[in-house]
């Protein structure tokens, strides 16, 4: 009987040492428990879809150096960290100075902040469902601490840059751990690109833990180049009271990849997530999101919309589990999906698990392809055929793209996605 395939071991090799020791041991202690560990296979149900998709050569063990060639970020006002290769570059950064508000590299936190935080963190995801979140915190060699203390406000936007320079083969893992207090507010803004063509892989994780009334807004954006695998994992835990958006805007690639996890522990708690992803070409993207409601009193809305082109493949699998002790529980989840070839592959897996009896739970999904009677319409009325492709392409998640919150977000993710369907219906 042929054995399960296992992570080499050369991705377990010591990383940077730059970090504080109690870091340093919380790494050594990860590593060591992922000697041996086996890898997804197609008979692994979170990863079937995906797992011909991920390439782990030995080659890509190699940790990026820290400087590189600089990608093309979104030029927007706001507070700005950059990370490159999964390193902070404290140069190229803007910190705000607030009172309350602390945002600090890993490798410079005081001794008990530290040994707090090598405490706290890798306790928002479930690891038995997110393996390669277990590589992260193995090999990460830098990471940012976000402190909001209780009611602080942080003003602007905070962007983070992840850049990964791709001029050689190799892999990076940004690491970011968010701890907001009692009715503390932000918003982030984390957006991942790249420069050059060589074979990558970005395995992050970003934590957000919520104190009871805190409200978060988070808004991620997947932008890299074609060379360049990501393998993302967000957690949250969320205390009474506490309200956490999410608007994730996904674009195709060798294989992207990305887990989000939440869990409402405090009454009163409320989630609200947006995503859209496009492929083109063999493209893959492949989301999963799970949602535990723990406590009474919580609301949940979670919107979804796929648009696959070419042969690429885009794959959903939302999760909303109702605890026992979670009445009153609301809970939506809606994904649809648009298939605008006879190529593409799109696959939805709703779930819905409930152990109470008095909530409020509904969930759907669609699949179809552009309405031909629309189409006829705006032809007849002088629109191009590959206008009018574009204009009902771009309605199908103009709902979405509308709730991102920073203006010039939004305005550049338009921007992208025209460009994305004037080449997706310039090359069908």
């Amino acid at each position: 009987m042929k054995s399960a395939p296992t992570l080499s071991r050369v991705f377990l090799e010591p990383a940077g040492n730059y970090l504080p020791e109690p870091l340093l041991e919380l790494r050594k202690k990860k590593g060591m428990a992922l000697v041996d560990m086996p890898l997804p296979t197609r008979k692994t149900e979170n990863w079937k879809y995906s797992v011909r998709h991920l390439k782990l050569s030995d080659e890509l063990a190699v940790a990026l150096p820290s400087r590189g060639k600089e990608g093309t970020s979104l030029s927007t006002a706001g507070y700005h960290v950059v990370f490159r290769n999964g390193v902070m570059v404290p140069e190229a950064s803007d910190f705000p100075d607030r009172n309350g508000i602390r945002i600090q590299r890993f490798c410079d936190l005081d001794d008990r902040t530290v040994a707090a935080l090598a405490e706290r963190l890798d306790n928002t995801l479930d690891s038995q469902t997110v393996q390669m979140a277990r590589l992260n915190s193995a090999r990460f060699e830098d990471g940012l601490f976000i402190q909001l203390d209780k009611e602080a406000v942080l003003d602007q936007p905070l962007f983070i840059i992840h850049e990964v320079t791709a001029s050689s083969v190799g892999s990076a893992y940004p690491r970011i751990y968010v701890d907001a207090a009692r009715h503390s507010q932000m918003t982030l803004v984390e957006e991942y690109i790249s420069s050059g063509s060589e074979p990558v892989m970005v395995n992050t994780v970003t934590e957000f833990v919520l104190a009871e009334g805190a409200r978060i807004t988070s808004v991620r954006l997947t932008l890299e180049g074609e060379s360049v695998q990501h393998i993302g994992a967000t957690g949250v835990r969320q205390a009474a009271a506490s309200r956490f958006e999410s608007h994730c805007v996904g674009f195709g690639g060798p294989l992207r990849r990305h887990d989000l996890q939440l869990r409402l522990e405090g009454e009163g708690a409320e989630c609200k997530l947006n995503g859209v992803v496009v492929t083109q070409g063999k493209q893959h993207y492949d989301n999963h999101t799970s949602i535990e409601h723990i406590a009474a009193h919580c609301n949940s809305e979670e919107t979804y919309r796929n648009i696959a082109a070419g042969q690429s493949h885009a794959i959903f699998n939302g999760r909303i589990h109702i605890h026992q002790d979670a009445q009153k529980s609301n809970a939506n989840m809606s994904n649809k999906n648009l298939l605008l070839s006879t190529g593409a592959e799109i696959d939805t897996k709703p779930e819905l698990e409930i152990y109470a009896d008095d909530v409020k739970c509904a969930h759907g999904a669609t699949i179809g392809q552009l309405n031909k009677t629309s189409l006829f319409y705006l032809v007849s009325r002088g629109v191009g055929r590959r206008e009018a492709n574009t204009l009902l392409t771009i309605a199908f998640i103009n709902e979405l793209v509308e709730q991102i919150p920073v203006e010039e977000v939004r305005e550049a993710v338009q921007l992208r996605l025209n460009d994305f369907f004037n080449q997706t219906f310039q090359e069908a």
